[in-house]
């Protein structure tokens, strides 16, 4: 992981999610990818909180989005790891701060997330 490729990442990442643009924002991801949030547990109850594939994301992160239409994240922080990086994020329709740990497999694609926000 370096830090060009964590803070580009990073920009598209978000401009995707600020645009609402739900097959910009799955072309980060594999097709097996695992995310685990406790949103999921709320938006998502069938999946305790673990959503595997990127179909079952995609009907996840479209309640998210139908429910959410202001949704909008600026990126407060950009931690890099080995295959990994985290962004700190600030919500600013929701006005909350969260930490979204992405894993990187082998082609670049997140194949595994952890959300956790603040409360």
């Amino acid at each position: 992981m370096t830090k060009d490729f964590a803070t580009a990442f990073a920009t598209n990442w978000v401009d995707a999610w600020n645009a609402h643009d739900l097959e910009k924002i799955l072309s980060h991801y594999s097709e097996d990818f695992i995310i685990e949030s406790p949103l999921a547990i709320k938006l998502y109850p069938q999946s305790n909180g673990i959503v595997t594939g990127k179909s079952e994301v995609r009907r996840y992160w479209t309640i998210g989005l139908e429910r959410s239409p202001d949704l909008r994240f600026e990126t407060v922080d950009v931690f890099i790891g080995v295959n990994s990086l985290a962004l700190y994020l600030f919500n600013s329709s929701s006005n909350k701060k969260s930490v979204e740990v992405m894993r990187f497999n082998g082609e670049q694609k997140v194949d595994k997330v952890i959300v956790c926000y603040v409360e």
